[in-house]
């Protein structure tokens, strides 16, 4: 029996959460994100904390807006993609190739983290500015639509505050 907001009694949390492997088990979430050079967050994305990082990786591609390019038609894609280890898989690399994408991935077991890291950084320092805020430290929410709504104003922020400076 559900109330009128559509909120079940007992459910602690709502959907897109999930056991944490890192802290117990405990329910939780992820955001996902993509960044350009500068760390403004293009595409952005929630998933249950146990959800691999690869699975989120072709959505957050297709989420990416067109952006306007001083000159000649709208970018609809980025021309390259720097990733950690966690997305090394020929199934991405492959779908990445197809949409003329170059990517610059870490291999596991062959590379070390540490080259990658001239350009993680930027995502790294974007993923803090987001944790900064209160709101998205721990999530509140239910409903996984008000939480992405919180990540998509933290980012419009971080937006903001980079582009008047």
């Amino acid at each position: 029996m559900c109330d009128r907001l559509g909120q079940c009694p007992g459910g602690k949390r709502g959907p897109l959460t999930g056991p944490n492997p890192t802290d117990r088990g405990k329910s939780g979430s992820k955001i996902h994100l993509i960044t350009d050079r500068n760390g403004l967050p293009l595409s952005l994305g929630i998933s249950g904390a146990n959800m691999h990082d690869s699975q989120g990786l072709e959505p957050l591609v297709r989420g990416i807006p067109p952006i306007r390019s001083r000159r000649g038609p709208r970018r609809r894609r980025p021309a390259k993609l720097h990733a950690d280890k966690g997305y090394d898989y020929d199934h991405l690399r492959r779908w990445l190739r197809e949409r003329g994408i170059r990517h610059r991935i870490a291999r596991r077991g062959i590379e070390s983290s540490t080259r990658l890291g001239r350009h993680r950084w930027v995502v790294e320092r974007t993923v803090s500015w987001l944790a900064g805020c209160r709101r998205l430290h721990r999530r509140y929410e239910r409903k996984a639509e008000h939480f992405l709504a919180f990540v998509g104003i933290a980012s419009a922020l971080i937006g903001y505050r980079q582009l008047t400076k």
